[in-house]
């Protein structure tokens, strides 16, 4: 099993997370991949995990061959017409030789390597991908991350759950592509070209309490996978989103 979870924007303006269908349910239905390299001797620190799955989620968003004319474009707008569903699995050994050699982007952070893959439809995976698990799956940080730059965007994380790292990587590319959605041409434009720089942390509760109701980008689960429907998991703060503010 692979974590699937559903991001809250939704260009029709209907919540995605109500039982009734929506637009969006009658759309052909596809899910970017994220595959996570953990060798069995190397895992990565968990919150590099975080940040690099974030940041490949950022770098298929703005590469060439996903917008315009490019090869992922028509998939990219597919994926993006119907419900926002990303899968993270994991990889190892061949297993990850094999997804390297299918078309993607591997983003490189401190510890962690994660291969994004242009959307497929939610039933017609490539086998090397299909086989893929991420069920239990147990990241860890050696040390506490040091504090988050504030002058930097940073990923918040919600302090009240207790989220699987696979599951924590999902939603921290959703919370990516929601503040990417919001942001200006100009400062996407700077944003890649720094190379997406982010952080992911986990905010105080009072913290929490005050970004959800700020009006910045944030997440909501649909609920397929450990946490209940419409669960807040994480809110984008980036300098550009602040000054629109």
């Amino acid at each position: 099993m692979g974590v699937i979870s559903d991001s809250t924007v939704s260009g029709d303006g209907a919540d995605p997370f109500l039982n009734e269908p929506t637009v969006r349910d009658e759309a052909p239905q596809f899910v970017l991949p994220l595959v996570v390299r953990i060798e069995r001797d190397a895992p990565p620190v968990r919150t590099d995990a975080l940040e690099t799955a974030a940041r490949a989620v950022l770098t298929i968003l703005g590469d060439e061959r996903a917008v315009g004319d490019g090869e992922w474009a028509q998939v990219m707008r597919d994926w993006q017409d119907a419900r926002i569903r990303k899968v993270v699995r994991r990889a190892r050994g061949a297993e990850w030789r094999r997804a390297e050699a299918l078309p993607g982007i591997t983003v490189t952070g401190k510890s962690a390597e994660v291969r994004v893959f242009p959307p497929v439809p939610l039933d017609g995976w490539p086998k090397d991908l299909a086989r893929l698990q991420v069920s239990g799956t147990d990241l860890d940080d050696p040390e506490p991350p040091a504090d988050a730059d504030p002058t930097a965007p940073v990923i918040w994380l919600n302090p009240d759950l207790d989220m699987s790292a696979g599951k924590t990587m999902a939603q921290t590319g959703h919370g990516a592509q929601l503040a990417w959605w919001e942001m200006s041409d100009e400062d996407r434009t700077a944003w890649r070209q720094a190379g997406f720089p982010l952080s992911v942390r986990t905010a105080a509760p009072a913290q929490w309490a005050e970004l959800t109701g700020s009006g910045l980008p944030l997440v909501r689960d649909a609920g397929f996978t450990e946490i209940a429907p419409g669960s807040a998991t994480v809110v984008t703060e980036h300098p550009a989103l602040r000054r629109r503010g």
